[in-house]
């Protein structure tokens, strides 16, 4: 690789676009309700704008994939061979066929509050459809769309060679995997998620890798944690709150990775034909001019305007349609377990010895919130609100961000991508996450109280 092989256009396109996407999906902006990225700031603005149609549009959007899902299912994947994107989305196998047409059912009751009353309530159905799609609609249009200026010009290979020797020893991880982590971290964890699928769909993540990624560094937007502290009355404490999630989460990323069932997870990708990507630097090249030389050689690669609008666009589509009936079938079903039935709370029950035994007041209060987060990342915060102790409070509402997995969300979305994670999988991973992080947070929650 010689220097002078790169013209002015070639720097131009990766220094733009790549400063253009770290902009959208990565500059912390200070707004009322806290810190925010772009991406965040444009879904609010379109969701507010449509606020009254997108419960609607979201069912016709799950319900629409259920009958293409069922019309291609009958007539046959060949008929799609034209168009493989429209094959891989609507061609998929009986579970994901079940499961959207199950989505599509709920979406139809939920919309026009037909049968039992749990199933269309404020606490399940209508919190899905009336709230968390509408954010997931806005957030993958544009997420979707710009995408491709974060992942196409050559900032993943400048950070890859960069973070390489940071995220391979600790994570086991390749170094472009530090971008998905911020960009979950000042972003949100659907975007996280996005990132990871992507990458792993184009060959560059094995097996093993994308379902670490998706499970270990998908973590809840800095936003939305000071909106779960402030549920249980402690937003004051929003600092040593944060501290402590990022203590507990970073010695679960050590951990994690290294037990099953992720280290269980094959290194291989997606297809045979992908070889992954090299960050090693080679003798007697600078990691940082090397980077940028393969960022460069990233960059040229990107020649259409056309098509880098048509990546986005397919992004969108694959979300709205691949993602949205998987939440709405999962987070639904979870929901409902959660609301209706004392589930959670039997399951919580073995946590009542542990919590005792790191001096938790009120442990068994507590321990009926400790795997309802499993459902959704909001109730333990709302069940825990009316815990008169502080250091509980606080407890509860670190851990249900440290636990990450939930499946009215991130839960959701890794099932409904490509990431290779099974239902037992995130299940396990959850349960290991809590028992990993609760006495971490547990111990900086009695240094502070």
């Amino acid at each position: 690789m010689k220097n002078n092989s790169y013209s002015f256009l070639d720097h131009f396109k990766f220094i733009i676009p790549s400063l253009i996407g770290v902009f959208l999906f990565m500059s912390p902006i200070k707004t009322e309700d806290g810190l925010t990225i772009p991406i965040a700031i444009l879904a609010g603005k379109v969701e507010a704008l449509l606020a009254d149609q997108l419960s609607a549009i979201m069912m016709v959007i799950i319900v629409f994939t259920a009958l293409m899902t069922i019309i291609v299912r009958f007539l046959g994947k060949e008929k799609l061979n034209s168009t493989p994107f429209f094959q891989q989305l609507f061609y998929v196998n009986l579970f994901w066929t079940i499961t959207r047409v199950i989505a599509a059912i709920f979406a139809i009751m939920v919309f026009f509050r037909l049968g039992p009353e749990f199933i269309h309530s404020a606490e399940t159905g209508q919190m899905l459809l009336g709230d968390l799609l509408h954010v997931l609609f806005a957030v993958f249009l544009f997420a979707g769309l710009f995408l491709p200026l974060l992942m196409n010009f050559g900032l993943l290979e400048l950070f890859g060679t960069l973070m390489t020797k940071v995220m391979r020893p600790l994570f086991r991880l390749p170094g472009r995997s530090s971008i998905d982590s911020l960009a979950s971290w000042v972003g949100d964890g659907t975007i996280g998620v996005l990132i990871t699928s992507k990458q792993y769909e184009n060959g560059y993540y094995t097996k093993r890798e994308a379902a670490v990624i998706g499970t270990t560094f998908s973590v809840v937007s800095i936003t939305f944690s000071l909106v779960i502290i402030s549920e249980v009355g402690l937003k004051d404490m929003f600092l040593p709150f944060y501290g402590a999630v990022l203590a507990a989460g970073f010695v679960a990323a050590l951990i994690m990775p290294r037990i099953p069932p992720l280290s269980k997870k094959a290194d291989t990708y997606i297809n045979e034909e992908s070889e992954g990507i090299s960050e090693q630097v080679p003798a007697g090249e600078h990691i940082l001019s090397y980077g940028y030389k393969k960022a460069l050689d990233r960059a040229k690669q990107e020649t259409s305007v056309y098509k880098l609008f048509k990546e986005g666009a397919q992004n969108i589509l694959d979300m709205w349609m691949g993602v949205a009936p998987v939440v709405m079938a999962f987070g639904l079903i979870a929901l409902i377990i959660a609301e209706t039935t004392p589930v959670f709370q039997w399951l919580g029950l073995p946590f009542v010895p542990l919590l005792e035994l790191l001096q938790i007041p009120y442990a068994k209060e507590a321990s009926e919130t400790v795997l309802i987060g499993f459902a959704d990342m909001f109730l333990p915060s709302i069940l825990a609100s009316t815990i008169e102790a502080d250091i509980t409070r606080f407890t509860i509402a670190a851990l249900s961000v440290t636990q990450l997995i939930y499946m009215s969300e991130v839960g959701g979305l890794l099932i409904g991508s490509k990431v290779p994670v099974s239902f037992k999988d995130l299940v396990i991973i959850f349960l290991l996450r809590t028992l990993i992080t609760l006495p971490i947070i547990a111990l900086i929650a009695h240094l502070i109280f």
